[in-house]
């Protein structure tokens, strides 16, 4: 090999382990574990061990692929179950609301520091955007009530794409030659056609892993977010959205019986993190430290507007026809967290000669930092004032499933959490539906085929095997008994 490709790898797993330990150090710091990457890509960066990179345009490529990932993992995650409620709320808060945030951050730039209308019109829409991966990061640790999580990761996987549709107009050269009405066609056209193919691509795609016995478990994970990539890349070579068609290609996918579960979804946080940790490395090390003391009045400024004054403004006008509690509407505004995607959506104007561009860049590099140190922490706190923070139950199940092909069968595995109302039930009070059968309990070191004279323990591994009519049957059952017992559903 290279000796210096060999180098370059090295510097490279090394950031890699490194960035994998910041993450144990955000949970005991409590520090977003984003800002950690971004410190030490600005470390190795020119303002530290010296390391220079200064392609914008790659920069800008790789950032816009990596929150794909980020995108997809999120979509996967998602249920659809708990989005569907909330789904017209959050759609409306990532139009109508970043069209009300971009107006009055804009108007604010152009009036109280005097720039111009095109470069306030592009800080405007940058800032608007909250981010996925810093809401999808802090959020999943907080035991939200589900409509307001929903709501919150609903929007950052779905605001992001008008947000890239504005910013990409308004640093063309084209911007100023472009009709007002055409401008909102060609925005309709990328945000419809975007979750079209997203929707259908994820349709396809569970209806193939569903027929399909793949030779080894290992391959599923790598086929479920290869479709979801197939989707981005596939939608933007349309010129259409493929921020909302990874998004919802993910959540489609996600919603269904996924063969193996739960590696599937290892695998997708996996490539999730690795993409954060890269993403901000690599915009640590496009930052440049010296200016960025220049920018923080102006951050300030900009990061006050957008935070107490355009973000609840556009919540509340959003939120009108649905009538939310001013208490979700309080913890919705204060929680519009902003992270990798201003960063990265600050570089196409850079990529493109706009004047203003480097400036842009900094002003968002900085309030990024300080509204995110701001806003993070407080979150627990105000969730709980504002009663919003729910007690975590110990007593669901993760359910893995596999097919077998051939026998026309699903085989389900499970664990017996140790707080599962499962405990001390008998195998025949299950009462698992016709078509499924607990074939074997892994205890400890051995197994045992059960009777009806088994009695489940905590820490029971459970596999039973299901025709596949009757799987959402068996599932529904087996958890129903382990949040309410024996008896739960005795009715039905």
């Amino acid at each position: 090999m290279d000796e210096h490709l060999n180098l370059v790898v090295l510097g490279s797993c090394v950031l890699l382990l490194v960035a994998v330990l910041a993450v144990r150090v955000a949970s005991r710091t409590k520090l977003p574990v984003l800002l950690i990457y971004l410190a030490l890509g600005m470390a190795v960066g020119e303002a530290g061990l010296g390391i220079r990179f200064s392609d914008y345009q790659l920069g800008a490529d790789l950032g816009l692929f990596a929150l794909a990932v980020i995108l997809a993992e999120g979509g996967l995650t998602t249920r659809w179950s708990e989005v569907r409620p909330v789904l017209p709320f959050a759609v409306v808060l990532s139009t109508v609301g970043v069209v009300v945030s971009v107006a009055v951050i804009a108007t604010a730039a152009h009036l109280l520091l005097g720039i111009d209308t095109r470069t306030a019109i592009l800080l405007g829409g940058v800032v608007s955007s909250t981010d996925a991966a810093a809401v999808f990061s802090v959020l999943r640790r907080l035991p939200l009530k589900g409509r307001v999580r929903s709501v919150l990761e609903a929007e950052s996987g779905l605001n992001d794409a008008p947000v890239v549709v504005l910013v990409t107009l308004a640093s063309s050269a084209a911007w100023g030659e472009t009709a007002p009405l055409a401008i909102v066609g060609l925005a309709a056209y990328e945000l419809a056609a975007g979750a079209a193919l997203g929707v259908l691509i994820g349709f396809a795609g569970r209806f193939l892993l569903a027929r399909a016995a793949l030779p080894s478990a290992g391959l599923y994970p790598v086929a479920t977010v290869g479709l979801t990539l197939l989707a981005f890349t596939a939608t933007n070579a349309l010129h259409a959205s493929g921020f909302l068609a990874v998004y919802l290609a993910g959540m489609v996918l996600g919603s269904a019986r996924l063969p193996h579960r739960r590696a599937v979804l290892g695998f997708a946080g996996s490539l999730a993190l690795l993409a954060e940790a890269g993403l901000f490395l690599m915009l640590g090390l496009l930052s440049s430290p010296s200016r960025l003391p220049e920018a923080l009045p102006t951050a300030l400024l900009v990061g006050a507007v957008a935070t107490l004054l355009a973000r609840p403004l556009a919540v509340s006008l959003s939120a009108l026809p649905f009538r939310l509690p001013w208490r979700e509407q309080a913890f919705v505004s204060w929680a519009g967290l902003r992270g990798a995607v201003p960063i990265v959506l600050a570089i196409i104007p850079v990529t493109q000669g706009i004047p203003e561009g480097t400036r842009i860049l900094d002003v968002v590099l900085v309030l990024v930092v300080v509204y995110t140190l701001l806003q993070a922490p407080t979150l627990p706190l105000l969730g709980r004032r504002l009663g919003l923070v729910e007690a975590v139950h110990a007593t669901d199940l993760e359910v893995e499933a596999a097919p077998l092909e051939e026998a026309h069968a699903d085989v389900l595995g499970m664990s017996v959490p140790p707080r599962s109302h499962l405990i001390g039930v008998y195998v025949d009070e299950l009462r698992l539906p016709p078509g499924a059968h607990l074939t074997l309990v892994v205890r400890g070191p051995r197994s045992l085929v059960p009777d009806r004279y088994t009695r489940l323990e905590a820490g029971d591994q459970l596999l039973v095997v299901s025709t596949p009519e009757v799987r959402a049957a068996a599932e529904a059952r087996l958890r129903a008994v382990s949040r309410g017992g024996k008896l739960a559903d005795w009715l039905h």
